[in-house]
């Protein structure tokens, strides 16, 4: 049965940062991922793990200025010394936490830069960050992220990109970060796509398509979708991104097995 984790930066998020880990295991949940925990202290985000027995499954690498609209800068040229510079705040959390997966984010392609070159930065930069990582069993990982409905212009927006830049970094401890949402738009035949992923893929997440609400608002089948990763072997983590179509419990319904699997 798949292990869910709820992402806490999209779920239960009428509630304070750190509060969310509270909700996530009252609701049923063992695990845990966000997306960029830097407001909080690491330690902070410890203790609440600690309390409630949830183990930090996922987070990302600071995205340069989010504010600004940025979306990673792994694959930007000129900001090199800028991403090396700032991986180690997100090792750091995942050591503190005891998180095993960094996602990178590669950004959005510079005007007048042509995509192969910021893909090539984006190569040096993830062998560098599997190399920093490595030595605490960390596995870096890349998403590809579809560009025509939601992020015009990010770099990685293809399975086969993603693929293509961990072949090309060549350290064992990069993975693929499977969105179920992100391919249904870019790609679709998703069970057959997991199927020939699987050997790369380190991560799965899951969110309904239109919409990128919870399961069971859209057009994926999900029950019979989670039951593939069953039945393909599929042991990891399957984290739950998606921006609540109500509030956070009362679209809880359709994880209900998963989450309380004895009741």
């Amino acid at each position: 049965m798949p292990q869910l984790a709820a992402n806490v930066s999209t779920l239960f998020t009428e509630l304070p940062f750190l509060a969310r880990y509270d909700a996530a295991a009252a609701a049923g949940f063992r695990g845990v991922e966000c997306q960029f925990p830097y407001a909080v202290p690491a330690e902070a985000i410890q203790e609440r793990l600690l309390r409630h027995g949830l183990k930090q499954v996922l987070l990302n690498a600071p995205p340069g200025n989010a504010a600004a609209g940025e979306r990673g800068i792994a694959g930007l040229p000129g900001r090199i010394q800028e991403f090396r510079d700032t991986f180690p705040q997100a090792l750091h959390y995942a050591r503190v936490t005891g998180c095993s997966r960094i996602h990178v984010m590669a950004g959005l392609q510079p005007e007048a830069v042509p995509v192969t070159a910021c893909r090539e930065v984006f190569v040096q930069n993830l062998a560098y960050a599997a190399d920093l990582a490595a030595p605490d069993g960390i596995q870096v990982l890349v998403e590809a992220i579809n560009t025509r409905v939601d992020v015009p212009g990010y770099l990685i927006d293809s399975s086969a990109a993603a693929v293509e830049c961990i072949r090309r970094a060549a350290r064992p401890n990069i993975g693929f970060q499977y969105d179920v949402y992100h391919m249904q738009i870019v790609e679709g035949d998703l069970a057959r796509t997991i199927e020939r992923l699987l050997p790369v893929i380190g991560h799965i997440q899951i969110a309904d398509n239109p919409g990128r609400h919870e399961p069971g608002t859209g057009e994926i089948n999900f029950p019979w979708l989670l039951s593939q990763l069953d039945a393909l072997g599929y042991g990891g983590w399957v984290g739950c991104e998606y921006h609540p179509a109500g509030s956070t419990v009362s679209g809880l319904g359709w994880a209900q097995s998963y989450l309380h699997p004895d009741s």
